[in-house]
């Protein structure tokens, strides 16, 4: 294991949940005592996941149903980085016409956003379980007028029990495609995800860490927003993987029982 002095002066971890807490449906053994490390020794933690779906009290009730410790602060959703960005933007009274589900029509709505397809300000995009024609040509006119186009995240598939099935990545390519517009992204691997997290937890970007499974995502997110990071071996992405990843990180551990040994 390389030199890891830093982590045990990190007072903030930044923490992917499918693949690193989880694996589908089955809680990864030694999560909930990682968790429970965290509180024990008095570091601020965010669980922050690409999925727009889902509101942070529906995610914190799924982290639980696996004795995972999660309230809904905890929770930072790309749903809440597009809201935060549109508050950074113009703010209450902005509106925007949503392709999206009910984690990304709360938050937008909760910092004052007016949801309508007349003459937007933006169009804000994630996953649509019911992504019809009419929405991908209501979008495309609203983005040709003049609408910001803002996409939760380029997940192009969501992994499942029956294959992998359709992610806010590919919704957003019909959109771009139809509007002949590139969207300007909010999730992982882009850095805004990670700036607003940091931001919110008050900490210093040298004292915090991004912790995944996914180098194409959580890591590069990392790199990307200039935050060290740690690569845990449970998921998506193995050593073999390395060699060819544009962001390399800066700890790769096994498991989260070999972090939390590292950090102490």
């Amino acid at each position: 294991m390389s030199d890891t002095s830093w982590l045990k002066e990190t007072e903030a971890f930044l923490i992917d949940l499918d693949g690193t807490l989880y694996r589908g449906t089955e809680v990864i053994p030694d999560a909930p005592a990682f968790i429970c490390w965290l509180e024990q020794t008095g570091r601020k933690y965010l669980y922050v996941t690409n999925n727009s779906s889902r509101r942070p009290e529906q995610v914190a009730e799924h982290l639980r149903s696996f004795g995972i410790p999660a309230e809904p602060e905890h929770v930072f959703t790309t749903s809440m980085v597009a809201a935060q960005y549109i508050k950074d933007h113009g703010g209450a009274g902005q509106k925007a016409y949503v392709i999206g589900e009910e984690g990304l029509q709360d938050a937008l709505t909760a910092v004052g956003c007016v949801l309508s397809d007349e003459n937007p300000d933006y169009v804000v995009q994630g996953i649509d379980r019911q992504f019809t024609y009419d929405k991908l040509k209501t979008a495309s006119l609203c983005i040709q007028a003049g609408a910001t186009f803002l996409a939760t995240n380029v997940d192009k598939a969501l992994p499942t029990e029956i294959g992998l099935l359709p992610g806010a990545g590919s919704i957003l390519v019909a959109v771009k495609t139809a509007s002949g517009t590139e969207p300007i992204v909010m999730g992982k691997p882009e850095a805004r995800m990670i700036d607003y997290a940091i931001e919110l937890l008050g900490v210093s970007k040298e004292r915090a860490v991004v912790v995944g499974d996914n180098l194409e995502t959580d890591i590069l997110a990392g790199v990307n927003a200039g935050v060290r990071t740690a690569l845990v071996l449970s998921g998506f992405s193995k050593k073999e993987h390395l060699a060819a990843a544009v962001g390399q990180p800066t700890l790769i551990v096994d498991s989260l029982t070999d972090l939390m040994k590292a950090a102490e």
